[in-house]
Formats: C-alpha cells, sequence, structure tokens
C-alpha cells in the first residue's frame, strides 16, 4: 500500500490526539512515552512523504489568494 503524504499527517494527527489522551488519562509512563518516541518517527516519515510526493499545479505567485483575488492584482 503506498501511502501519501496527506494520509501520513492525517495518522501522524491521530496519533498525537492519543498520546495527548493518554496522558491526561494516567496511563503507564512506558506506554505514553514509546507512543511518543514512534509519533516523533512518523511525523520525520510524514514530513519526508510530503516533500518528495509527486504533486504538481498550474497556480503561481500571481494566483495569490483564491478566496480573495482582488488581492493579487
Amino acid at each position: 500500500m503506498k501511502l501519501s503524504g496527506t494520509t501520513a499527517l492525517a495518522i501522524t494527527t491521530l496519533l498525537i490526539i492519543t498520546v495527548t489522551i493518554f496522558a491526561a488519562m494516567d496511563f503507564s509512563f512506558g506506554w505514553v512515552f514509546y507512543l511518543t518516541v514512534f509519533g516523533q518517527a512518523f511525523l520525520v516519515f510524514a514530513v519526508y512523504k510530503v516533500l518528495i510526493d509527486d504533486y504538481e499545479t498550474d497556480k503561481t505567485f500571481k494566483d495569490f489568494y483564491e478566496d480573495r483575488p482582488d488581492l493579487g492584482k
């Protein structure tokens, strides 16, 4: 299964939320620690996937923000 950059970021976000919930519920230190270390490693992987993602667009800096087209002129 090929994992896209966006999917990797979504998994990382869920992992960080899980760590926060585990810490708030006083789970054992081991679970929180190892999940945090795994989350940090997965965050590096997610950033790598986003940076090497084969994504192309026809937008340029002249297009500016699409929600405010009057600002780009």
